[in-house]
């Protein structure tokens, strides 16, 4: 029998923490290293090590802690504990990194950003687990996930807008410290605050173990059946698989997106406002997709979204110097498309973990997510891993448009527009067979 659905004030309510958190994984990602480069005066090759070590710490991390959020009990439930003990090093770490001193060094940003990141793993796992366990009926979790999902890009939204509400778009001479600043003092408030919303009013349902659905598993230790239910999982691993395909699909065009709008179409100025037409759309995208998935199921959904894209993507490589409007449909479109991929994997996934409650009779929400989360940071850092040294062995150069040819600009461009569409394909050929529908 389906569970009833999720009120709305919950959702908002659940929802609510995503903004903070998109608000914060912005500057992470875009300000930080730029800024203890030039402001601080770390060298480049040593910031991007410092952070890419803090990075890899999540591989201990996620795994550990989702395990824990799953073994955590009491009144006041599994996950909400962990949302509130992430609080004081968030915030801690929130204003060092972002307000350093003015001895900060590399120790300094090395400490602060291996803490941000513990403090970061201890709130995201749990708040994603918790998501995916508010309901166990098969379309009502696309609501759930749905209305997480447009406070993220909401967050990620308004975090991109800073610098030009302070007056502050062309972020030299000291002006990424106003920024970082005025982000430390917003995320100081409203991400505690948004918590504090979330944990008194949306439960945090018990998860008791029950019999385990096969024999096997019965005559099997704890371990021994989750590790034999986790890779036996065939749901999960094509889940996951096409998950992480897609996620360099979307990284890709994620990491290129500047340099395609600087040397492709050579528009720069138009970067910020094609970047807000894109998640704004992807805003507007996500209620159609969570009806769609209704009436289509989850995975056939997710399909036709990726095919969208990819026929959207691939008039990208064609575009030229001054082609703003082809691209503005392109953003829009694609943007349009980006909200089935932020609200229907997690949902999917969440019914994968039934699956493996199922058969271990023991849920383990909080691992699965771990896992889930290390799939997601794996994909940024393919996306990066694989475009960067391609554009080099083009002899493409990010400094100077003029020492660029057109064999350069045109790799720029099938990395951007075309490569993705490889990836979304091969996405879609691995979902065509997800054995799950309601």
């Amino acid at each position: 029998m389906a569970s009833a659905a999720v009120p709305v004030r919950v959702l908002l309510a659940y929802g609510l923490p995503g903004l903070p958190l998109a608000v914060l994984g912005l500057p992470l990602f875009i300000y930080l290293p730029t800024f203890y480069a030039e402001t601080i005066g770390i060298d480049l090759a040593t910031v991007g090590l410092v952070l890419l070590l803090a990075r890899l710490w999540d591989a201990v991390t996620d795994p550990l802690i989702g395990v824990l959020s799953d073994r955590t009990g009491g009144r006041f439930g599994r996950r909400r504990p962990w949302v509130l003990a992430s609080l004081p090093i968030l915030c801690l770490s929130i204003y060092f990194l972002f307000v350093p001193p003015e001895s900060a060094g590399v120790v300094h940003l090395l400490i602060w950003s291996l803490l941000l990141y513990l403090g970061w793993t201890m709130i995201q796992l749990p708040y994603a687990a918790w998501g995916a366990e508010l309901s166990s009926d098969y379309h009502d979790r696309s609501r759930v996930t749905g209305a997480r999902e447009v406070f993220v890009v909401i967050g990620t939204l308004m975090a991109a807008s800073v610098p030009l509400l302070i007056g502050v778009e062309d972020q030299g001479d000291g002006a990424l410290g106003q920024v970082l600043w005025v982000l430390a003092i917003g995320l100081l408030v409203t991400l505690p605050a948004a918590s504090l919303i979330a944990c008194l009013n949306v439960a945090d349902p018990a998860m008791e173990p029950h019999e385990p659905l096969h024999r096997q598993a019965k005559a099997m230790s704890k371990w021994t059946a989750g590790f034999h239910a986790l890779a036996n999982n065939r749901a999960f691993r094509r889940l996951i698989t096409a998950y992480l395909l897609n996620g360099i699909a979307n990284g890709l065009p994620a990491t290129l997106f500047l340099l395609y709008v600087r040397h492709v179409l050579a528009m720069p100025d138009r970067a910020g406002a094609l970047l807000f037409v894109y998640f704004l759309c992807a805003i507007a995208g996500v209620p159609f997709w969570v009806w769609a998935s209704a009436r289509l199921n989850k995975h056939r959904t997710w399909i036709l979204a990726m095919a969208v894209t990819c026929l959207v993507f691939a008039w990208a490589p064609f575009l030229g110097p001054g082609d703003f409007h082809p691209f503005l449909a392109i953003c829009i479109l694609s943007g349009f498309c980006l909200g089935a991929d932020l609200a229907l994997p997690p949902s999917m996934q969440a019914d994968v973990v039934d699956l493996d409650a199922a058969v271990t009779g023991t849920p383990r929400t909080g691992l699965y997510f771990a896992l889930w989360g290390m799939a997601t940071k794996l994909a940024l850092a393919l996306a990066v891993g694989v475009s960067f040294p391609l554009l080099a062995l083009a002899g493409f150069s990010a400094d100077s448009a003029a020492a660029n040819d057109a064999s350069g600009v045109l790799v720029l461009a099938l990395l951007y527009g075309g490569l993705p569409i490889a990836f979304k394909l091969a996405a879609m050929a691995l979902m065509a067979g997800f054995p799950m529908h309601r």
